[in-house]
């Protein structure tokens, strides 16, 4: 198993399965002060699940929660809400042979992937409507990818292709100790190569949710069309999902990856993060700490996700509701992914994920 991209399945199934305009305070007052519960892993043998919880308290402005990689009933899907996903896609090679290091791997398979696409093609599997936007070399690869999205349902219309740069590549292993070691080949690539002109306006402002990384904050001119997309999104009243995914051997430095991953914090109203990154944007403070995470929930936040790999994760919000089922749901299709190697093509249908949970329950 190569647990790779996991986390961008999640929020994905998060994307496609909760609806903010729909938050309501469902919570009883005795749970005012405090919330905290666990579905614990039932049967679900895909990947190590269950885990002993402990709760956290409560920051004045949000309530937190946290949920494991389980899940008895998934929730409603509406198809009528958009995603579209701005970013990088590529080609990720991934090894043959499991926790080895790169130098180690003996032979590699090619896989696509980036984390928007993987958002992308993750929400259409799941029977949601979603696109991507971004570039990819005018080669064999970036046609590929193009035709891949086609094949997973996802709208590509707002993808570019460069005739003077390649499509991106990344040689990805996970370690024996559990930690993914990652090399780019980006000098440049085509994805750090798109211009705000060559952005489907008409695309995104056609989106309930935008969602986005960090990746393509790195360099110009693709800076200037990531923020240009993410205002006319906000223009035109469509809800902003940030995953930093941070990527620090693509920064020029720690600190600028730093400066950039936050330049862009307080837009966003919905945000994925890892214990990882926290312990990176906030200078190695423990993730956690509640106090720490509340540092990191801005104003018009309206849901901060913190996740937590094969432990499911932990959320922080003003309004709970439909959450908790989605989170489940997301879990759940986390915990399919890790069993294959690579990333897009890893990704379960609907039909998959409630196969599986029905096997849990039976």
């Amino acid at each position: 198993m190569a647990l790779l991209h996991s986390s961008a399945l999640c929020f994905g199934a998060i994307s496609l399965n909760f609806r903010p305009s729909s938050w309501t305070n469902r919570l009883s007052s005795s749970a005012d002060s405090r919330l905290s519960s666990t579905v614990k892993a039932s049967g679900l043998t895909l990947t190590p699940l269950t885990h002993p919880s402990s709760r956290f308290s409560s920051p004045p402005c949000t309530r937190p929660g946290r949920v494991q990689s389980s899940i008895q009933e998934s929730p409603e899907t509406d198809e009528s809400s958009l995603v579209v996903c701005f970013g990088e896609m590529l080609i990720d090679f991934v090894p043959t042979i499991s926790g080895l290091a790169l130098a180690e791997s003996p032979a590699f398979k090619k896989a696509p992937g980036g984390a928007p696409a993987n958002v992308a093609v993750g929400i259409a599997r799941l029977g949601g409507s979603s696109a991507f936007i971004g570039k990819v070399g005018e080669d064999e690869f970036g046609y590929m990818l193009a035709e891949i999205l086609k094949e997973n349902n996802v709208n590509n219309e707002g993808m570019r292709f460069d005739p003077g740069a390649r499509t991106a590549l990344a040689f990805v292993t996970l370690k024996k100790d559990g930690e993914r070691e990652f090399m780019f080949y980006r000098n440049p690539s085509a994805d750090m190569l798109l211009e705000e002109s060559e952005l489907d306006l008409d695309l995104i402002r056609k989106a309930k949710i935008f969602h986005y990384g960090s990746i393509s904050l790195i360099t110009e001119p693709c800076k200037s069309a990531h923020i240009a997309a993410t205002k006319v999104a906000k223009d035109a009243g469509v809800l902003l999902s940030y995953d930093p995914n941070l990527r620090l051997p693509l920064w020029p430095s720690a600190e600028s990856a730093r400066e950039g991953i936050l330049s862009i914090w307080d837009t966003a109203d919905i945000i994925k993060i890892s214990e990882e990154e926290i312990v990176f944007l906030t200078n190695g403070a423990d993730p956690y700490d509640d106090e720490v995470v509340r540092k990191l929930y801005h104003p018009n936040l309206k849901l901060l996700l913190v996740t937590e790999g094969p432990d499911g994760c932990r959320y922080y919000t003003k309004d709970e509701n439909r959450l908790r089922e989605a989170l489940r749901f997301a879990n759940a299709c986390g915990a399919i992914t890790v069993t294959e190697r690579g990333a897009i093509p890893a990704l379960p249908t609907r039909e998959a994920v409630m196969n599986a949970l029905m096997e849990t329950v039976a």
